[in-house]
């Protein structure tokens, strides 16, 4: 984590931006930009200041790529030549550590074997960030190995990067995982957007949790290839920014990439969209019908359901129609773990073979011994999850698997997301904020979530985590419905404008 310095006697305009890039968004940044106000290499500064101001506070960046003034300059000077590649052109991003790049920065995943660990080639979304301008500011801090290390870990912390903190109330309340780094750096205002994984609920959660959006999109519209694996047929990228119209831009320049594995989408005959801004719509709440799983919401203490009925009034209030109550016939079914078991170890043995013989581990099995020999720094939780995936997939057969994976998928989708969705005439179901993530991720299909208030107290959960703190509402769709939730979100956000700063020193 950077070390924080004194802090900088200002002059007026050195005041003025750093005050302005407070909650400033793309478009505005590329406005001034534009206009030769600011340039990215100023831009990409006044980021730095803030990470090395408060990122003590928060511990959300892992790591800073060295390279950052120079990448911003070499835009800057092709700005002045040719123009902007496009409004991502000199947007500084982080990017969660299970992310392949191919610079100075590492890739680890959180874990100090990888610690040396650097990328031969970008990710495919990275790559397709880069050409759209995009400057890699850094490595995001995350949960992990993407929380399937032990049971008893804390979310957010990593043995390579500590423990990130929320910075609505750092210590107090839960920062949400995997993509904690990514969701708490956004949030604190110390980058414009950032990048996030999802196999179940790690980007939603924090996001949720952070008061900020995030997407998660339909598996297989955004490229895996470069991405640590979790569960290869439900990890999906996806961005986190303050605002709808931010991760939309996000998500265009992350889509439609192409891998030998995985297909272009458009080619492959899958709707995907380069701008997905098309689709926001200040009164895109008009007819839509929102479902409403209420027996989710049961689960609920007081104050989050307080603010879930306000989101549902806000709703009505500007033109939705509210189905209430939906059934999901799924709900309380007996999911199996056999999806986990099964790929889990095959997918991060082939990502770990392929890795330097530099680094001391090529498969689960070394992984775990090296953690043992280094349990001082690495072992802080244990590595029970790490343990029980090298054991137990073995013995499944591809048969097995595939079973299991189709009867998953298919409660998921027909006993479940498609099925209210159908039976009720849907556009989308709205769960509280990390509820209805496992459902999706089984089903592979989107969610966004937008921030919809505060709760002032909470409860203890079974987990050991405070319900106070920011909550989002979290709109969920069937397959490649992405520009019909942008619409919902974008509705909901400029209706309710429920984001709030948090407060940093």
């Amino acid at each position: 984590m950077p070390e924080s310095s004194p802090k900088p006697v200002l002059n007026d305009e050195q005041l003025h931006w750093q005050n302005w890039i407070i909650e400033a968004d793309i478009s505005a940044m590329q406005t001034e930009m534009a206009g030769g106000a600011l340039t990215s290499v100023q831009l990409v500064q006044l980021y730095l200041d803030r990470i090395s101001r408060f990122d003590i506070v928060i511990n959300a960046v892992l790591e800073l790529n060295p390279d950052a003034l120079e990448i911003a300059a070499g835009l800057d000077r092709e700005r002045l030549a040719s123009g902007a590649r496009s409004i991502l052109h000199g947007i500084p991003l982080l990017v969660k550590d299970n992310i392949d790049t191919a610079d100075k920065l590492h890739t680890s995943a959180g874990s100090i074997a990888l610690a040396e660990s650097t990328a031969a080639s970008d990710a495919v979304l990275i790559r397709h960030l880069r050409e759209a301008g995009v400057i890699i500011l850094g490595k995001a801090n995350m949960t992990e190995w993407a929380n399937f290390m032990a049971p008893g870990m804390w979310a957010g912390y990593s043995s390579r990067g500590g423990l990130v903190l929320n910075p609505y109330g750092p210590g107090e309340l839960f920062v949400g995982g995997s993509s904690s780094g990514s969701a708490a750096s956004v949030a604190a205002n110390l980058v414009a957007a950032a990048i996030g994984t999802e196999t179940s609920g790690s980007i939603i959660g924090p996001a949720s949790q952070n008061s900020v959006v995030g997407i998660k999109p339909t598996a297989g519209l955004v490229s895996t290839a470069g991405i640590i694996p979790g569960i290869g047929t439900q990890d999906t990228a996806g961005p986190l920014a303050r605002t709808v119209s931010d991760a939309a831009i996000l998500l265009g320049a992350m889509t439609g990439a192409c891998t030998p594995e995985q297909p272009d989408p458009k080619a492959a005959g899958l709707p995907s969209a380069p701008d997905y801004t098309a689709f926001l719509d200040p009164q895109g709440l008009q007819g839509v019908r929102i479902g409403i799983p209420r027996a989710v919401y049961q689960e609920l203490d007081k104050d989050v359901l307080a603010i879930m009925e306000e989101a549902i009034r806000l709703l009505k209030d500007y033109g939705a129609i509210i189905v209430d109550p939906v059934e999901l016939p799924c709900m309380g079914a007996d999911w199996s773990p056999v999806m986990l078991q099964y790929e889990f170890k095959r997918g991060l043995d082939r990502y770990l073979a392929g890795l330097s013989e530099s680094i001391p581990v090529h498969n689960l099995s070394e992984l775990i011994a090296y953690n043992a020999q280094h349990s001082g720094i690495a072992l802080k939780y244990g590595q029970d999850t790490l343990v029980w995936l090298e054991k137990s997939g073995d013995g499944i057969s591809e048969e097995e698997y595939l079973t299991a994976l189709h009867k998953s998928r298919e409660l998921a989708r027909d006993q479940g997301i498609d099925y209210a969705l159908r039976e009720h005439r849907l556009d989308a179901l709205m769960f509280p904020g990390f509820h209805g993530t496992d459902l999706a991720a089984r089903a592979g299909y989107p969610l966004i979530t937008v921030p919809a208030g505060y709760a002032a107290e909470g409860i203890i959960t079974p987990g050991g985590y405070t319900t106070k703190g920011p909550h989002g509402v979290t709109f969920s769709g069937t397959a490649f419905s992405e520009p019909v939730l942008l619409r919902i979100a974008y509705g909901f956000e400029q209706a309710a404008r429920r984001r709030i700063l948090p407060s940093l020193s």
